[in-house]
């Protein structure tokens, strides 16, 4: 799905972290290559990036779009982020967007990822953080039911909704050097909404199977226009889950 906010965002934070062309980069729990593809076209003809992710059938699609795309400065492998093999060699930079919330120690992840890190290399992550909640200055009840819808399946399903604010600790429990720490929010309005409904259709087989929901609750079919009538009544503006951008360097 299309969420160009997302990737202005991620594109901020390469700059911020300083993601050059010709880099060679890990892009951690890729899934299905977004970040990855973000990633490849910064570093250039003249750089590398390698996505992986422990999910075979997230690595099987993102081997086809980097085909339909021809993307020839990436490829993906499937692999665990805390079992890497040394054969993948040294990276320049390490990079994962929603990847460390769901990683049960995360200090312990990147003091190994860091280990194929050059020295000096960029260890640059985005997580969301549920600990501010949303702010309108009107009631949208059904933005805030399905909020709760995605979060309580993001918890069952692992996460940590406050990993985000905890990002500078957690660089500096895996011994890197000089951890840098933003936040950046989205403004919805009824004229720039997120694809919120498209979210909630990737996640509703696990939402139904955690008993978050059932589908005649969900009604996805109305769902997006629903959300759009809610914020084009009230001509409202919505501030969602803010997004905690870090990054911090192996020590050289």
């Amino acid at each position: 799905m299309e969420r160009p906010a997302d990737d202005a965002m991620f594109q901020r934070l390469l700059a911020d972290a300083g993601v050059e062309p010709g880099m060679r980069v890990l892009d951690v729990g890729c899934g299905g290559g977004d970040v990855s593809l973000l990633v490849a076209r910064r570093v250039g003809a003249s750089g590398t990036v390698v996505g992986i992710d422990r999910s075979a059938r997230a690595i099987a699609m993102a081997r086809r779009r980097v085909t339909e795309l021809g993307q020839p400065n990436l490829r993906f492998e499937e692999a665990d982020l805390l079992a890497l093999d040394p054969a993948l060699g040294l990276f320049d930079a390490v990079v994962g967007r929603r990847v460390l919330m769901y990683v049960p120690e995360p200090a312990l992840a990147l003091r190994r990822l860091s280990e194929h890190l050059h020295p000096g290399g960029i260890m640059a992550f985005s997580e969301v953080d549920a600990t501010m909640p949303p702010t309108s200055t009107v009631p949208l009840p059904l933005h805030e039911r399905v909020r709760g819808w995605l979060w309580a399946t993001a918890v069952e399903s692992g996460a940590d909704p406050h990993l985000g604010l905890r990002l500078f600790a957690v660089l500096e429990a895996a011994g890197l050097a000089a951890p840098s720490v933003r936040a950046e929010a989205i403004v919805h309005t009824p004229d720039d909404r997120p694809p919120t409904a498209e979210i909630v259709a990737a996640m509703l087989p696990r939402m139904l199977e955690l008993g978050i929901v059932d589908e005649a609750e969900v009604e996805l079919g109305t769902l997006d226009q629903r959300l759009g009538d809610e914020l084009a009544r009230a001509r409202a503006s919505y501030v969602g889950e803010l997004s905690i951008l870090a990054w911090a360097r192996r020590p050289a």
